[in-house]
């Protein structure tokens, strides 16, 4: 059943599918005629290619067999993705790509899975099996399973396919999920954001077959891998920012603290001494900083719901108080005058003249890092009390105000 049979029921429209068009002249009338085979198993639904400004025909080829075509202006594949979802008819949208490499005659699994109540359901192309030269090398043995590895361990996603092309959903739920995603990292925002709304979601194995154009894909290996990657690590602050920048900190404590007293010797008459000491200063600053932007990014992901909320955190922020981070930092900056102090009577008792940089340095280096870390802890508390102050519209009558409101500001903490 056609989308143009779809359109003379009165009854509302069970699936959409959806395939997203960048001249794919070559392959499209198959992959409709397919679509079209399997809704005519009894399934109301409709066919809609959204188009991207191809300059092939491909829309005149689309209508020609039947689909429904919409023409999405904004470029990418996330976008006319988006488009062709707002636009679909069906209460479920399985889509796909339209060059072939998927059977639009077999989506049984995907439609009997959205009938049981899952919200989103996701092709497997490793179980399902990839033909040859279907897919890269490349994507095949790193780019794939390293991206869906890390999307695994930061999300707690089950999916073991982030960039399977073909998947279905119920079109009200993604829609909530608010993807905005304009390229191929579409697929992974997509999924991820579906974790985090803890949307139900399955698995179906499907079959990748070589695509039927004679042009190169669209896909660009190396850039549109980075931007995958580039968007997981955006939205786990944890794995972007607390582990690497808490591993820092801890390990630079540690050291500093051993190396502190008095130079140590390792490894059969390796010397570690200041030089290692300010490395190992350097990572305890650093450590923090990285701590600090994952604070605030966490705060920023909880408000626009990017992260999940987090009880555990939402308490220690609400301690985390300007005055608290003021006297922690005050206390700080203190005990690194204190050393800078000792390095000056050291200093004293030479005279102002040439010191032992072993000696001297076991004081400058703790003072400069307790000084840095004290200022970190007090423009840190301010700043997270910064983030806590909420704009918020209240409706004015004046007519010097616009006509819908004035700013307020609101205080959250």
């Amino acid at each position: 059943m056609t989308s143009m049979h779809a359109e003379a029921l009165s009854e509302p429209v069970e699936l959409t599918i959806l395939m997203p068009c960048l001249n794919e002249g070559e392959t499209l009338a198959s992959c409709i005629a397919k679509a079209s085979a399997f809704l005519q198993s009894g399934i109301r639904g409709e066919v809609l290619v959204a188009d991207n400004g191809s300059t092939d025909g491909s829309q005149e080829i689309a209508s020609m067999n039947g689909a429904r075509v919409v023409n999405i202006e904004r470029r990418g594949y996330g976008s006319a993705l988006l488009g062709g979802i707002r636009e679909a008819r069906g209460r479920f949208v399985i889509m796909g790509d339209s060059d072939g490499s998927y059977d639009f005659g077999n989506l049984k699994n995907f439609l009997e899975k959205l009938r049981d109540g899952f919200e989103l359901v996701m092709g497997n192309r490793f179980e399902g099996g990839i033909r040859p030269g279907a897919m890269p090398l490349l994507h095949r043995y790193l780019g794939n399973p390293v991206l869906t590895t890390i999307g695994k361990i930061f999300f707690q996603s089950p999916c073991g396919d982030f960039h399977c092309g073909l998947r279905g959903f119920q079109r009200d739920a993604i829609l909530a999920l608010g993807l905005q995603s304009p390229g191929m990292e579409f697929a992974s925002e997509m999924i991820v954001k579906a974790t985090v709304a803890k949307l139900r979601i399955a698995e179906v194995p499907v079959i990748l077959s070589q695509d039927g154009r004679s042009r190169p894909p669209h896909l660009r290996s190396w850039r549109d891998g980075w931007r995958h990657l580039r968007f997981l690590l955006l939205f786990s602050p944890r794995w972007l920012f607390l582990y690497p920048g808490f591993a820092l900190f801890v390990v630079g404590l540690l050291a500093s603290l051993w190396l502190l007293p008095a130079p140590r010797t390792v490894g059969g008459g390796v010397v570690l001494d200041v030089h290692t000491l300010f490395f190992t200063a350097l990572s305890i600053n650093l450590g923090f900083q990285l701590v600090s932007f994952w604070i605030f990014a966490k705060i920023h992901g909880e408000r626009e719901h990017i992260v999940p909320p987090d009880p555990w955190f939402q308490a220690f922020i609400r301690h985390l108080s300007i005055e608290r981070g003021l006297i922690a930092g005050m206390g700080l900056l203190l005990g690194g005058l204190a050393f800078a102090l000792a390095a000056l009577g050291m200093w004293t008792s030479h005279d102002f003249g040439p010191l032992h940089p072993s000696d001297t340095m076991r004081y400058v280096i703790p003072s400069g890092t307790l000084i840095l870390l004290g200022l970190q802890v007090c423009y840190t508390s301010f700043f997270i009390a910064l983030l806590n102050i909420r704009a918020v519209c209240v409706p004015s009558p004046s007519p010097a105000l616009p006509a819908d409101g004035r700013l307020t500001i609101q205080w959250t903490e």
